[in-house]
C-alpha cells in the first residue's frame, strides 16, 4: 500500500488540503465519500462548502476515484 494513503491520526490533519475522513460509530468504521477540508471551526465539504458535523478519528489524502 502506498504510505501516503495510510490513515493518520486526526490530530495531525493539515489545513487547506482535500482529505478523506474516517468516523468510528460504535464498532464500525465509516469513511466519508466526499472530500473534506479542515478549517478553524471544524470541517467543510470541499464540493459544497457546507459544514460537515462529524467527529472524525482518522484522515488520509483525498484521492480522486477514476473508473
Amino acid at each position: 500500500m502506498d504510505t501516503n494513503r495510510r490513515w493518520q491520526a486526526i490530530t495531525t490533519a493539515p489545513f487547506g488540503r482535500d482529505l478523506e475522513l474516517a468516523v468510528i460509530e460504535g464498532d464500525d468504521v465509516h469513511r466519508l465519500v466526499f472530500p473534506c477540508r479542515r478549517i478553524l471551526s471544524g470541517w467543510t465539504n470541499t464540493i459544497t462548502q457546507a459544514p460537515v458535523h462529524v467527529n472524525p478519528t482518522h484522515w488520509r489524502p483525498w484521492e480522486e476515484k477514476t473508473d
